[in-house]
Order: C-alpha cells, then structure tokens, then sequence
C-alpha cells in the first residue's frame, strides 16, 4: 500500500482553488491528468455521496475512474474513494485540505493511498505506479498554479455573480 501526503503553495485564496479544482467547467481547463470527468447525474461540482467518472488523459487516457465523494465541504475538504476497481489501482482513496495563508495564497494538501494488483505484481507494479502518480500529480498541481496565476479573478468574478444567482 501507497501512502503519501504533498503539500502544493498555491497563488489563491481556498475557496479559488478548491472551486478551479472541482468545479468541472473550470477543472477542463487547466487538468492534465483527464480528458473528461462529470458528476454522474450532471451535477456542476462533487457532493457528499456523488459518483464522478474520470477518464485520463494523454497518454493515460486508458485509465477510467469512478470516484465516490465521502466528504465535501467548501472551500476546506474533500475526499473521494474509487469505485470497484481500474487497472492498475485495485484501491485508491484521496483527500484535499485547503488552508488560507493569506488574502492571496493558499496551502493544498493532497494525501492519497492506493493499492495496485493484481495482488502477485504489486512487488513489480507498486513502485512503477507510485513513481509515475507522483510525478503526475506534481505536473497536475503546477498547471493548477499556472491557471491560477492568470485566472484566479475571473474565477472570483464567477464566485460573485453565482452567489448573487443563488440568493434569487
């Protein structure tokens, strides 16, 4: 089993980030790690209990995953596990934390673990898998970073205009 916890500087306050991240009209636009994901039953963003279907990109477009969402509380936590099983991942679970350092930077913590299998080449597979979900994951937070830097206002700006929606 894989367990391990990074911790990404991001330049944005919590609530930017987490809603670039799981809002998906906004997560197409900077995630390099899938081509398409969507909230099963076309929900605009995870909640508690939704089922999300992920499907890779790039290279690992292969890779689909289904992910249940077992905690979501903006702009601070979120948590998901996989549904059933994709090769290589026989369990995999991950969470974000979101702390405020300031008006304009945020701290993301992403703690996963995951297990791969067929159980006989985990001894083969598990360092392979970790080495490469690693390195994938800290190409993923940088292009987060990048979009942010250019886009954390306009991510505000759609904050604003869909609270004032909301109190309609």
């Amino acid at each position: 089993m894989v367990h391990r916890k990074m911790e990404f500087t991001m330049p944005a306050s919590a609530d930017i980030v987490f809603d670039a991240f799981h809002f998906h009209h906004w997560r197409h636009r900077w995630d390099s790690l899938v081509s398409a994901t969507q909230v099963l039953g076309g929900a605009p963003c995870p909640y508690v209990g939704a089922v999300t279907e992920n499907s890779g990109g790039g290279w690992m477009r292969a890779l689909s995953m289904q992910t249940r969402f077992v905690s979501f509380d903006r702009p601070y936590l979120a948590a998901a596990s996989m549904v059933g099983t994709s090769f290589p991942f026989s369990r995999w679970a991950a969470s974000m934390r979101h702390k405020d350092q300031d008006a304009r930077n945020s701290v993301l913590i992403y703690t996963y673990t995951f297990e791969v299998g067929p159980r006989w080449t985990t001894w083969l597979l598990g360092p392979v898998v970790n080495t490469v979900f690693e390195h994938q994951t800290r190409k993923r937070f940088a292009r987060l970073q990048t979009f942010l830097v250019r886009h954390s206002q306009e991510i505000a700006d759609w904050q604003k205009e869909n609270k004032a929606h909301d109190a309609l």
